[in-house]
């Protein structure tokens, strides 16, 4: 039987676990309170496919049974897993987000083989040890951003990594859905966005420096039922999804679609290399009401609270150049370009607050002024959160140097078109998501903290794998956890735990980075990176 010693993220026990308990047998059964349908489906698909049991409907109370509850003197995401001596096994919960974390703790209590589809052995027992955790996450917002426009992922790839994303308790799912490189959602006023901005005619193979390229096209895109059916996926494993349509940078696939959005009379393409691409918006009437367009049916799609509008990394050479742009300064108002952008993301903020959403985007944002209730992603180190903080918005801390899973892992020869800095597991297991310099009343502006997996030399499933495994799992550890300070955290006790933890990713199937280097497939000889000398900076 596994304690929860093995768990990851690390739950707090409140009893610990004896050596007798719970086994699972044929007559257990399940039962649950109003509002814990869901995860009664969910346990039903997966823990009782893993051991083949069918876990019908039981009694509350009785004996061999599985018991959800709710109980509102919890936090809404906290839950309180007890395992008795004599009748089951019992999860009780602040919400339904609650009991559905307690029964991801039940299923890794389980062993690894609790995460197969079918049972590898049907005469085998599983069971649980008597033990009670009570456990709450530090952080409402435990996110991964996963980029879907430089390399698309299919709709079943998106449904898998919500599965792991829930399997390691994360709730926001950052849905980068635009770029230069790719459109990756319909829109059904227009359809060039997809029929044309959602396919390039072949990929840079590596680094942008690499002379490599992949002479095929490559492209896909969500059609509006794959997006209901992934947000609904997500929500039933109490999952938001966040939606990102960059602006006004990254907006050549648009473009190249719809070229009344450019600045200039250049027919373009898709672009199919990596960097930041010149071609931005106008910044004409014409574009805001594009957008307005594209914005009402993503909002019909998301009914997220955030809607991420991008912001970052927007060239203004084409502006400076560009007589109607430097028109429309004189016109606002605005002063320079800077000022241009932050009308056009204010604009945007004040189109969402009127339709009860919330404006969310990277720090740059913040550059000109930023409205009362926009939101921060800070990327470019924690600088951005700490000014936004200190400013009143509220932050996701999603810092470059730190989460950024494209980055490699290792110095060794053998990573695969090694990019960035390296950042080990344990650098990940130490990152803090709250800089110090930050009052309680600051802090409290912290919403949270996000992954970020940016996919150019992400070519496929297995690839994006290696990249977040088994960092994620390091990650998840410091999402939901009140660990202690950085340097007094216990590595080698997580590090313990992944050895368990392991078995898991490999029962689901997860091509993670091994512990003692890439695995030969996993490599990509002679493909050119972007090492960066030196250690990264540090906070």
């Amino acid at each position: 039987m596994t304690s929860l010693a093995d768990l990851i993220p690390a739950p707090r026990a409140v009893e610990g676990p004896s050596a007798c308990g719970f086994v699972f047998g044929v007559d257990t059964a399940l039962w649950g309170a109003p509002g814990t349908e869901g995860t009664q489906r969910w346990l039903r698909s997966t823990v009782g496919a893993a051991l083949g049991l069918s876990l019908p409907p039981g009694q509350e109370g009785a004996e061999n049974t599985v018991t959800l509850r709710l109980d509102d003197t919890l936090d809404p995401e906290g839950y309180r897993l007890k395992v008795t001596f004599n009748w089951g096994v019992e999860i009780t919960g602040g919400g339904s987000a609650g009991v559905f974390w307690g029964a991801q703790s039940l299923r890794q209590l389980l062993g690894p083989d609790a995460f197969r589809r079918a049972p590898i052995d049907p005469g085998l027992e599983y069971g649980v040890q008597h033990q009670t955790i009570e456990d709450a996450p530090r952080f409402r917002w435990r996110g991964l951003m996963l980029d879907v426009a430089r390399h698309f992922m299919p709709k079943d790839g998106v449904l898998r990594y919500l599965d792991l994303m829930a399997t390691h308790k994360l709730n926001v799912f950052h849905f980068h859905l635009t770029d230069d490189q790719g459109w990756r959602i319909e829109i059904e006023r227009y359809p060039r966005l997809t029929e044309v901005g959602s396919w390039r005619a072949r990929t840079k193979f590596g680094h942008r420096a690499s002379p490599l390229w992949e002479e095929k096209p490559h492209g896909g895109y969500y059609t509006q039922d794959d997006i209901r059916e992934i947000v609904a996926y997500a929500a039933e494993r109490h999952i938001t999804v966040v939606p990102e349509i960059d602006v006004p940078g990254h907006s050549q696939a648009a473009i190249a679609a719809y070229p009344e959005l450019g600045n200039t009379d250049t027919s373009l393409s898709v672009w199919d290399t990596w960097g930041i691409s010149p071609n931005v918006l106008a910044p004409t009437d014409n574009t805001l009401r594009f957008y307005e367009g594209v914005f009402e049916e993503l909002l019909e799609l998301f009914p997220s609270e955030f809607v991420h509008v991008g912001g970052d990394e927007c060239l203004k050479d084409q502006w400076r150049a560009s007589p109607a742009a430097q028109a429309r300064i004189k016109e606002l108002g605005v002063g320079d370009e800077d000022g241009l952008q932050s009308w056009f993301i204010g604009h945007f903020d004040k189109w969402l607050t009127a339709r009860g959403r919330r404006l969310i985007g990277w720090d740059e944002i913040l550059e000109g002024g930023l409205a009362r209730g926009a939101a921060v992603s800070s990327w470019r180190g924690y600088e951005g959160g700490i000014t936004a903080a200190r400013a009143g918005h509220d932050v996701v801390m999603c810092p470059e140097q730190q989460v950024y899973l494209d980055h490699r892992q290792h110095e060794g020869a053998d990573e695969p078109v090694p990019i960035g800095y390296v950042r080990t597991l344990e650098d990940v297991y130490r990152f803090e998501p709250v800089p110090p310099e930050l009052t309680s009343a600051e802090a409290a502006h912290v919403l949270g903290t996000q992954a970020n997996l940016w996919t150019e030399v992400m070519e496929d499933q297995a690839r994006v794998d290696y990249q977040a495994f088994p960092r994620l799992s390091a990650f998840a550890e410091v999402a939901w956890s009140d660990l202690p300070a950085p340097a007094e955290r216990d590595f080698d006790g997580f590090e313990r735990r992944m050895v368990r933890h392991y078995e898991r990713l490999d029962a689901l199937g997860v091509s993670y980075r091994p512990p003692t280097g890439p695995l030969p497939w996993q490599r990509r000889p002679g493909v050119l990176g972007r090492p960066i000398e030196g250690p990264p900076p540090n906070r």
